[in-house]
């Protein structure tokens, strides 16, 4: 595209999170030049999430402000403004400060926590998504009340470490018979459930809550725990209401419908990180990935199109991490379609890895404190490695010598 067409057309993203602000860091690092907006909710400078639930809960920083200049890029930024719809016949936002034209748009507000039914508005409930949810936290962790954690899924195991760091009592509810029965099969969860316990934390599973109120939380079977605070981390969704009406095609799970170039139904409005799910040739399924490392990479393929490359088709191998209880987790790939699962030391100790493969082929892997395990595989998983399973299954061997 010609410098002075690019100079015509006004770019607007909205969502100032990972995906939003590396959308407008690409377009000026592939070299666009017309007027690029950022519209984010929140009133702060844009922030990382990550931190959140580790070294700003705990008040060992403040605060955690991406590293960009977004004036000498010439960002535009319009911060703590709500978008309240989309008119794409009359290119136009609909914003709590009025409309907001647009030539291309894209959608990058990522996913909001599921709240907890009943428990809005009782005091001492707690979500943390935001930066101000950690600094409403910060405080009830220094004061080291009893904490009940509702939901053992990735947020609610990192919170809870961050809680026993804080010299809190915790006791985790979870519905489920397992922590991350939403995201890994039970053998794999199952060498978990005893980090809980080693940290000082109590785990109850197949636990319901039937209600909070303020000091309690009152589980189905009777049950009452006593709660200084209670954190709600079961699970999150596409936040997207705000498209409903727009004629922008959204998914089952409320997520925006995007291709493999990161185009969704209506031209020129692109879709990128934790509000959109895209196809994958990798998995043969579509995907809505959740994670940090996907709104970190997709911005360059929504980039490239606006510009008017041609990149091949987005189709990342999914990679998350999450510290919790002592040990560094790390998960590449998709093991959805898996056929057959293996195993790499031993998971009562303190480092071990779990490959799933599909016809041989290695698809995904989880490494519990063995990062070169996970740095190898990731490779591996992207090449589409046919593996051997005995020299797999040898954590004495470097996970790159197993390729068959």
């Amino acid at each position: 595209m010609s410098e002075q067409r690019q100079a015509q057309r006004r770019v607007v993203v909205v969502g100032a999170g990972m995906a939003g602000v590396q959308t407008a860091v690409a377009l000026r690092e592939q070299g666009f030049a017309g007027p690029v907006t950022l519209i984010g909710a929140e009133p702060h400078q844009p922030y990382d999430r990550p931190p959140l639930s580790k070294a700003v809960l705990l008040g060992k920083a403040e605060g955690s402000a991406f590293d960009v200049d977004f004036e000498a890029l010439d960002i535009d930024l319009a911060l703590g403004r709500e978008v309240l719809g989309v008119r794409p016949a009359d290119r136009e936002l609909g914003t709590g400060a009025g409309p907001v034209p647009y030539d291309v748009l894209v959608l990058a507000t990522g996913a909001e926590p599921i709240r907890l039914p009943g428990a809005e508005g009782v005091p001492g409930v707690h979500l943390l998504r935001t930066l101000d949810d950690a600094e409403r936290l910060r405080p009830v962790l220094a004061r080291q009340h009893d904490i009940v954690v509702v939901g053992a899924g990735w947020i609610g195991a990192e919170f809870a470490t961050a809680a026993r760091e804080a010299g809190c009592a915790v006791t985790v509810v979870e519905a489920a018979d397992r922590p991350l029965a939403g995201a890994l099969p039970a053998e794999v969860a199952a060498p978990m459930t005893g980090w809980y316990a080693d940290s000082g934390a109590e785990l109850r599973t197949h636990a319901r809550v039937a209600h909070v109120e303020p000091g309690a939380v009152v589980l189905d079977d009777g049950s009452r725990l006593p709660a200084g605070a209670v954190v709600v981390g079961i699970g999150a969704r596409p936040a997207t209401a705000w498209l409903a009406g727009s004629g922008i095609e959204l998914g089952r799970h409320g997520e925006v419908v995007a291709d493999d170039h990161l185009r969704t139904s209506v031209p020129d409005v692109y879709a990128v990180g934790d509000c959109a799910s895209f196809p994958s040739a990798r998995y043969g399924e579509r995907l809505l990935v959740h994670h940090w490392d996907n709104a970190l990479q997709g911005p360059r393929t929504v980039a490239a199109n606006i510009i008017g490359e041609t990149p091949s088709g987005y189709d990342p191998v999914p990679y998350f991490w999450s510290e919790q209880f002592g040990r560094f987790v790390q998960y590449a790939g998709h093991h959805a379609s898996a056929d057959s699962t293996l195993w790499r030391g031993d998971p009562s100790g303190p480092a071990w890895t779990v490959c799933w493969l599909r016809e041989g082929r290695l698809v995904a892997l989880l490494a519990v404190g063995r990062p070169r395990d996970l740095a190898q595989g990731r490779r591996l998983i992207e090449a589409g490695a046919r593996m051997d399973p005995e020299l797999l299954t040898d954590p004495a061997r470097p996970l790159k010598v197993a390729v068959a």
